[in-house]
């Protein structure tokens, strides 16, 4: 049966506000305003990449939520499951954000409780939403923000498995939303859901427990869960500056590992949401090219770091930007200044 998007997410869309420059947050008198949000940012990657997506979530009914909305829109991201709030205390969720510079480290502070999303339910949306999408993606955030939150997101898993979508889950660990024991306790409910499953080797040893290697590490999810593919990224970051970037992904379907040579030493203006990035990569690359884990790989280590490349959450490039991208990782020795 065709399906209205390739991908839909839930989660809860947020303003940033930013310092100039290199200013600090206990400096100065302007901040810069974006939107973005984990989910948000990976069914962005996915539309500029070519897929229809579409994001699910709930915006205070006031003005931030239209100029959120109108940034979702100018995204080519589908805002046709936006719930709106009404209430008195409607409001949409902040964060504030100052870069780094070595050897101090980029500093956040947030301010997202009591959000409008905070409120949504499966009660918000028709049952038409759950036959609309080829795949279903949200992360560990969505699930930790509040009880509703969690209730919805593991009842939406369910019911969109049950009307035939792919499983898309991140675990995306935040210490400062729950605790290790708490993010296992719940996320080992929806793993028997979950065709395509991210987690960090770092986050799969604090949050799971798990022994061993990186491969031992991803195997071991597909044997104790019927997952298909995993995906674990690896950053190094040598200052705030400079990164190095790659992964591995798991396919279950047929034993096999995938990896490429990390992009080395990253020129990184903004960071926040290259992890977002990457998934939106890969999950492009398995909607498009179902069998090719090793060309969904590929795909997603080169938008995450040319989304460090980018300032703000949302990633900003194009297919072929993309494609060069990769063309000369593969290729370096022959990168010419005169391709522009």
């Amino acid at each position: 049966m065709n399906k209205r998007f390739d991908l839909l997410a839930l989660g809860e869309v947020l303003l940033r506000l930013s310092p100039q420059g290199g200013e600090r947050l206990t400096q100065g008198e302007t901040l810069n305003k974006q939107v973005g949000g984990a989910e948000l940012n990976v069914v962005s990657g996915a539309s500029l990449l070519g897929l229809h997506t579409g994001i699910i979530s709930k915006l205070p009914a006031n003005s931030i939520g239209i100029y959120a909305k109108n940034k979702i829109r100018f995204c080519g991201v589908s805002d046709d499951y936006l719930a709106y709030d009404n209430s008195s205390d409607a409001r949409l969720g902040v964060y504030y954000y100052e870069n780094g510079s070595f050897p101090r480290k980029p500093g956040i502070v947030y301010d997202r409780l009591h959000t409008s999303f905070q409120k949504i339910s499966v009660f918000d949306f028709s049952e038409r939403l759950y036959s609309s999408a080829r795949c279903f993606h949200t992360s560990g955030i969505t699930l930790a923000l509040s009880q509703l939150c969690q209730d919805t997101a593991i009842e939406m898993i369910r019911l969109f498995k049950e009307h035939g979508a792919l499983i898309s889950f991140d675990v995306n660990y935040r210490q400062n939303l729950w605790s290790g024991f708490q993010a296992k306790t719940c996320i080992q409910q929806i793993l028997p859901l979950v065709d395509i499953f991210f987690c960090s080797e770092d986050t799969a040893r604090l949050t799971f427990d798990k022994k061993g290697d990186t491969k031992s590490i991803l195997k071991s999810f597909t044997q104790d869960y019927p997952i298909s593919i995993v995906a674990s990224t690896k950053r190094v970051v040598h200052s705030p500056r400079f990164h190095t970037f790659g992964s591995v992904i798991y396919d279950s379907r047929t034993d096999t590992f995938y990896e490429e040579e990390p992009y080395r030493n990253i020129e990184v203006i903004d960071r926040v949401g290259s992890g977002d990035a990457y998934i939106s990569g890969v999950l492009y690359g398995l909607l498009s090219e179902p069998q090719s884990c090793q060309r969904a790989l590929e795909i997603g280590n080169a938008v995450s770091a040319l989304k460090n490349t980018v300032f703000g959450d949302l990633p900003s490039f194009t297919p072929q930007e993309i494609d060069s991208v990769i063309q000369a990782h593969k290729t370096p020795e022959v990168q010419s200044e005169m391709n522009r």
